[in-house]
């Protein structure tokens, strides 16, 4: 038994068990990981997948409990190296972090900027993707930090700490009549178009939960992935624009007003890690420079108890 086999066990099932895929994703021939598996099935004396020919069809139950100890045999391999480079190169490395638009465009940019003049060594990498994805690329192992609203607290495999709370703001251009009021109720946003966020995205829920429960009809004309589309929808007029109340900038958006209503609740962005995965003590510092506050004794006991 060697770590390839147990990688190309891996990766055939993230691979949904297509030997083309995973051969291609681990830089080695098809002919290659079939040797490896049937070599390893050899070796255990059970059968791992279930076959249909020499299609593979899905893991046999062996297989189902194999999968979870080769995980996380795979990863403390890869904490050892972790370890080692924390005593080795305590100031180089790559860190890489998964987060939405958002927090890449309007809140990370002075926390990289600082983050940076601390270790300048540090490759860092800002991987932009949904909720979603951002979850699924820490579970993976494809990004050390994962930052975003949605998503990170409901994943059983993440230990995350609150990062800030945000409102959503209204947006307007400058001559239109809802920039003139001062009392922004659901039942007036309602008698205009709305340009706001996509499910999933950026409280998009709140805001569509603030108007049924409202019991209030409201024409969502268009949903963007992020707040710099939004704002130039609004700015043509195209309708009133809902955002996260960081992406507004009075200087570069001073063709629009931004209204602060309070009216679609509190939303909470958090910083995530995986479960089991060893971060280095810059990835650390990275959180601590996010959210001063934060608890990081108490996060690297939940995601790594035998650290």
């Amino acid at each position: 038994m060697n770590f390839q086999q147990l990688r190309i066990i891996r990766e055939t099932v993230r691979q949904n068990f297509n030997l083309t895929e995973a051969s291609a994703a681990l830089y080695t021939s098809q002919s290659g990981v079939s040797k490896h598996i049937k070599d390893l099935e050899d070796e255990l004396g059970v059968q791992l997948f279930v076959r249909k020919g020499k299609r593979l069809l899905g893991l046999t139950e062996p297989g189902q409990s194999l999968l979870g100890i080769v995980e996380r045999m795979l990863v403390d391999a890869e904490n050892i190296k972790r370890l080692a480079d924390d005593f080795n190169k305590v100031d180089e490395g790559t860190l890489t972090i998964a987060t939405t638009h958002t927090q890449a465009r309007y809140v990370l940019p002075p926390i990289v900027n600082q983050f940076k003049k601390l270790f300048p060594k540090v490759h860092l990498i800002l991987q932009q993707a949904s909720p979603t994805e951002i979850s699924e690329m820490l579970l993976l192992g494809e990004a050390d930090i994962g930052i975003a609203t949605e998503s990170l607290t409901t994943e059983d495999n993440l230990a995350s700490v609150p990062y800030y709370q945000w409102e959503h703001s209204v947006i307007t251009p400058q001559n239109h009549p809802l920039a003139k009021e001062t009392d922004i109720t659901l039942e007036k946003l309602a008698n205009f178009p709305i340009i706001t966020y996509h499910g999933g995205f950026t409280g998009r829920s709140k805001i569509d939960k603030a108007f049924e429960d409202a019991g209030i009809d409201v024409d969502i004309v268009m949903s963007a992935l992020d707040a710099d589309v939004i704002k130039t929808y609004v700015e043509l007029g195209m309708g009133v624009g809902i955002v996260n109340d960081v992406a507004y900038d009075k200087e570069r958006d001073y063709r629009l007003s931004q209204l602060k209503t309070g009216i679609f609740g509190l939303n909470t962005t958090w910083i995530a890690v995986r479960k089991g995965h060893l971060l280095r003590g810059y990835g650390y510092e990275f959180i601590s420079l996010c959210s001063p506050e934060a608890d990081i004794k108490q996060l690297k006991k939940v995601a790594y108890p035998d650290e």
